[in-house]
Formats: C-alpha cells, sequence, structure tokens
C-alpha cells in the first residue's frame, strides 16, 4: 500500500507557544497556506478547543464553483504541541468531511526555537473521492511552503 500522508519538518526561531497561537489563529491561515487556494478566514475567533469549527474563503481554478467554502473542525488541540482540523464542507444537513487532515505538531528545539512538522493524511478518504481528486491533491513543495509561510508570521 502506498504511503497516505506527506510531511515536512523545520525548526522556526521562536517558541512554540508564539507558533501554536498563530496556528489557532484562522486569520493568519491564507498567510500560512503555500498553495495561495486559502484566500481569507470567514471566523475571527482563535481556536480554543476540539470540536470547534472555523470556515475559510477558498479558490481552486479546478474546483466547479472557483470560489467555495470550507469548514474545518478541529480535531487536536493541545497547547503548544499539537493542532489539526479535517477539512469538510455544508452538505445541507450536516457537516461532510472528505477524509483528509492536516497537523502540526511542535517541539521545543532549543532556547526559543521549535521544531514543527507539518502533515497531511489522506488515509480516511473514501474511494468514491479518490475517483476524482489524486491525493496529495497539491505539488510537493506545498507542505515546505507552508512552514517556511508559518515562520514569518511566527517571527515577526
Amino acid at each position: 500500500m502506498a504511503d497516505e500522508s506527506v510531511s515536512a519538518t523545520t525548526v522556526i526561531d521562536a517558541s512554540a507557544e508564539v507558533v501554536f497561537a498563530v496556528l489557532a489563529d484562522p486569520a493568519q491561515h491564507a498567510a500560512i497556506d503555500g498553495t495561495g487556494w486559502v484566500t481569507e478566514s470567514l471566523d475571527s475567533q482563535p481556536l480554543t478547543a476540539a470540536g470547534q469549527t472555523f470556515r475559510m474563503a477558498m479558490y481552486h481554478e479546478n474546483h466547479p464553483d472557483g470560489a467555495y467554502q470550507m469548514i474545518n473542525q478541529v480535531m487536536a488541540f493541545d497547547p503548544p504541541s499539537a493542532i489539526s482540523w479535517k477539512p469538510g464542507y455544508d452538505a445541507g444537513d450536516g457537516l461532510e468531511f472528505g477524509g483528509w487532515t492536516w497537523r502540526y505538531d511542535l517541539a521545543p528545539a532549543g532556547p526559543s526555537k521549535t521544531s514543527v512538522t507539518l502533515t497531511y493524511d489522506w488515509s480516511a478518504v473514501p474511494d468514491s473521492v479518490r475517483s476524482y481528486i489524486q491525493f496529495p491533491p497539491f505539488p510537493p513543495d506545498h507542505l515546505a511552503n507552508s512552514l517556511h509561510h508559518l515562520a514569518l508570521l511566527a517571527i515577526r
């Protein structure tokens, strides 16, 4: 069976608390995104707990509508060590999720330095979705780009 996740790691010159605060602020996610698909946060509240949802405006030229919204549900919220969410959408009678997740794991890497690993996992994507979306749906450098953007925001 082929790998069903990709990861990238970098060290950021900021404490885990600072890096985690950037990740827990949906208003920063468009600036973190390495693909340019996230256009803006539609919710202004910071993330505070697992189970919370937050909406993002998105754009992708291959999406049937071009512009669309994702509703993400926080899966892990363990400050300042881990945060993750699964993207979904409003199916009219509740939220539906595609089966992929984004996860950031943070660990101290010296005084005021943090090792950050970003993982994109699509192991729970059903065959019906895999029939029309290739995984991962972004270029190989996306994760490294995102971590670079995160570092720029955290060291401001």
